[in-house]
């Protein structure tokens, strides 16, 4: 098969991987790549799959875990679209909670199938508003905020940063020029020998730079952090995920933006007055060729809601992906109850598929103690 580059974009819940990847994959095809897609989650019914979908690139997915734990199956999904589809780049977005990449998949991808894919430096992305997350990157910037996760899951996002070839501050069109630099600042003191860039995924500004950088052919995967497996187990089971889907029969006509608005925010409610920490909530309607994309990534995140499906649309198919600091049993019930509660009496709502989880104890195929 051709040498196809492999772009690998890391970073926590809600950082905007997904956003970016299709931007990245739009540009790239409006320049005559051919473009593969990889989706990655511990379950399958994955939103993210179904948004990198609307880009037009072929789109894969590995599910059941992370691409470190899963490696021979992201090398047989990156086979498979390059020998099926022709693609000349790949893009891979890891399950979020994951870190320790550099080790466990930059480098067996340079020493086991260096021949087959170039790797591109490993970007990973950071929300610069979640300001909670990184209270403690900021206190040396003055900054007196609580964390919004224990201190396990803070240690995933800095393990994660730690690893990277390239740190983006993603999202720095929802900042002032002064407030990124005072984020900027203490990310460049402790992360001195990584480079740093700004950009907005979701308006593109700031992409087409990023991609410039990533094209170049500096050493990849150069860092591996010392990862304590025990604290990176609990940071990850710190977390409920639920990814679920259904079907909505209406019996009439229905702005379905509104009600994904109206679901996004009554599942939002309900989880805040339970004092569960959202890290990331997503949703998704499809019929016919037409969606509704919904998101929030915190508690007192704005509710997100773009797209639009006709009014008279009858069946409507619905998925939900949720991943919030709660027993996974609390998050199964109260999707499932205000779903029917949202429904009310304009539409009948069956949940075809839920699946309700803590993640199990990361065991990554392959992990290099140096750098390839």
């Amino acid at each position: 098969m051709p040498t196809a580059r492999v772009i690998l974009v890391g970073g926590f819940l809600g950082a905007g991987k997904t956003t970016l990847i299709a931007q990245a994959a739009q540009r790239l095809a409006r320049q005559g790549k051919r473009v593969g897609l990889i989706a990655n989650d511990q379950a399958a019914d994955l939103v993210d799959t179904q948004i990198l979908k609307e880009t037009g690139s072929q789109v894969d997915e590995v599910a059941g875990g992370c691409f470190c734990c899963r490696f021979p199956d992201m090398i047989s999904a990156m086979e498979r679209l390059v020998r099926e589809s022709g693609v000349d780049v790949l893009i891979g977005e890891p399950v979020g909670s994951c870190t320790d990449l550099s080790a466990t998949v930059m480098q067996p991808l340079k020493k086991l199938h260096g021949r087959q894919f170039e790797v591109a430096p490993f970007s990973v992305l950071i929300d610069v508003k979640q300001v909670g997350v990184l209270a403690r990157l900021r206190k040396a910037a003055g900054a007196d905020q609580s964390a919004r996760f224990p201190d396990n899951v803070l240690y995933i996002y800095e393990k994660q940063l730690e690893e990277a070839d390239l740190i983006v501050l993603n999202k720095a069109d929802l900042m002032s020029a002064s407030e990124l630099a005072e984020l900027r600042a203490p990310l460049a003191d402790r992360f001195s020998d990584t480079p740093l860039v700004a950009m907005s995924a979701l308006t593109g500004g700031g992409v087409e730079a990023w991609l410039d950088f990533i094209r170049q052919g500096q050493a990849v995967g150069r860092k591996i952090a010392k990862v304590d497996y025990d604290t990176y187990a609990a940071g990850e089971a710190a977390l409920g995920w639920m990814n679920a889907s259904a079907e909505l029969q209406a019996h009439g006509d229905i702005d379905w933006k509104t009600f994904a608005g109206e679901l996004l925010e009554a599942i939002r409610g309900e989880l805040r007055a339970r004092s569960a920490e959202i890290a990331h909530l997503k949703l998704y309607l499809m019929a016919r060729g037409s969606q509704v994309v919904g998101n929030v990534t915190g508690n007192d995140s704005p509710v997100s809601v773009r797209g639009g499906i006709a009014p008279d649309e009858r069946k409507v198919s619905l998925l939900i992906n949720a991943r919030v600091r709660v027993e996974p049993d609390v998050l199964r019930d109260t999707v499932e109850n205000l779903l029917q509660v949202t429904a009310g009496d304009r539409l009948e709502a069956k949940i075809t598929s839920m699946r309700s989880f803590v993640p199990g104890r990361p065991q990554p195929t392959y992990r290099y103690e140096n750098v390839v």
